[in-house]
């Protein structure tokens, strides 16, 4: 009779388990994103994003610890096909994804990060973050921007970013 009881409670665990394990990210992110999508807990993209925000960054990450995960889509800016910018200037907060004086974050890969009229990825104030597998392309300023702190950068693609204004480029 115990056994019966233990067998049952353990099942009763496991299936619990696997739903919590299911559902270990807060936010599924696709589609269009019109204002600036402010990131609290773990999420992951479920779609491509067209990020339609003028002058302030697509995606914000605001806490500390958490995961984006891009789960190999992309994340697209305004910017020009061919270069990144609109004209000769571009807003210069309008940045794909931003981490601002967070510690702990990871930004995964596979995925790209594209067109975005300022940097593709800031990361500033911030220490202890990790950007791994991720692409950036045709950003109007870098593709992956460090501003202060210790990071991980590890395996990133960086192609076509920067201008002839700020030819800052790459990572």
């Amino acid at each position: 009779m115990i056994r019966l009881k233990m067998g049952s409670w353990f099942a009763a665990f496991l299936g619990t388990l696997f739903v919590c394990a299911g559902s270990a990210y807060a936010a599924d992110i696709s589609g269009t994103v019109t204002t600036t999508l402010t990131i609290m807990d773990n999420s992951k993209l479920v779609g491509d994003v067209t990020c339609t925000v003028s002058g302030a960054p697509c995606l914000d990450i605001v806490a500390s610890n958490l995961t984006l995960d891009l789960n190999g889509f992309s994340v697209t800016g305004l910017g020009d096909a061919q270069t990144g910018c609109a004209g000769s200037n571009s807003p210069g907060a309008e940045h794909g994804i931003r981490i601002l004086n967070q510690t702990g974050g990871t930004i995964r890969g596979p995925g790209v990060v594209q067109r975005f009229r300022a940097h593709g990825i800031l990361i500033n104030g911030s220490t202890g973050n990790t950007i791994t597998g991720v692409t950036t392309s045709t950003n109007c300023e870098a593709g992956i921007l460090v501003a202060g702190g210790s990071n991980v950068l590890e395996n990133n693609i960086s192609i076509a970013n920067g201008n002839l204004t700020l030819p800052c480029g790459g990572i």
